[in-house]
């Protein structure tokens, strides 16, 4: 089979469901979720199997969700077969665990963190970074159309794990995170769920 078919040649691509523009929201958003997959496959292959394993194998994980959020995106409509969406609550779930335990492993968060510190934490920023786009392209998407299942959700949590692992990764090799250094000290409790860089989400 040919890797071309030809068929998008003028502006579309086919969906679950029917057709749309290339240019679409939910084509957007789940393309940007595609794009998210690749950085953090990059990232995996920037982690050191010897220092890193545990987090290699979360990441691996991700991207397999990742498509599981991308599927629900490119269902144009239900399914008369009624299949459910792919991205479940237990998933959320797990995200939220993993955040407990990597923000463990890290000091209490005093001040905003800059991007940054070792290249596993500074890879990690970048799928969260990259994350929270997507997740607004989701969000854009759900306020036009319908969205099935959790892919914001998820999304949202997803930015938060990647944003523990940073810092994680840091202390694992006993690196300082990168403080914004120009504001106050903000944080009177370990880290929450939306309280990550300004203009991240």
């Amino acid at each position: 089979m040919k890797l071309y078919t030809g068929t998008g040649d003028r502006g579309e691509t086919s969906v679950i469901g029917g057709r749309v523009r290339k240019d679409d929201a939910r084509v957007e958003a789940y393309g940007t979720i595609d794009e998210l997959n690749s950085f953090v496959g990059a990232a995996v292959a920037a982690l050191d199997p010897a220092k890193f394993a545990d987090m290699r194998e979360v990441l691996q994980g991700v991207q397999h969700e990742l498509f599981d959020c991308g599927a629900d995106l490119a269902t144009l409509k239900t399914p008369p077969s009624g299949r459910p969406a792919a991205v479940t609550p237990q998933m959320v779930e797990r995200l939220e665990a993993l955040i407990d335990k990597y923000d463990a492993e890290s000091p209490p968060l005093a001040r905003f963190v800059l991007p940054g510190g070792t290249p596993a934490a500074a890879a990690l920023h970048v799928c969260r970074t990259v994350c929270r786009r997507a997740e607004r392209r989701v969000v854009a998407l759900a306020a036009e159309q319908e969205v099935r299942g959790l892919a914001a959700v998820y999304l949202n949590r997803l930015s938060d794990l990647f944003f523990a692992m940073a810092r994680a990764a840091n202390a694992r090799e006993g690196a300082a995170d990168v403080e914004y250094i120009r504001g106050a000290k903000v944080f009177r409790r370990r880290t929450a769920p939306d309280e990550t860089p300004p203009g991240t989400g």
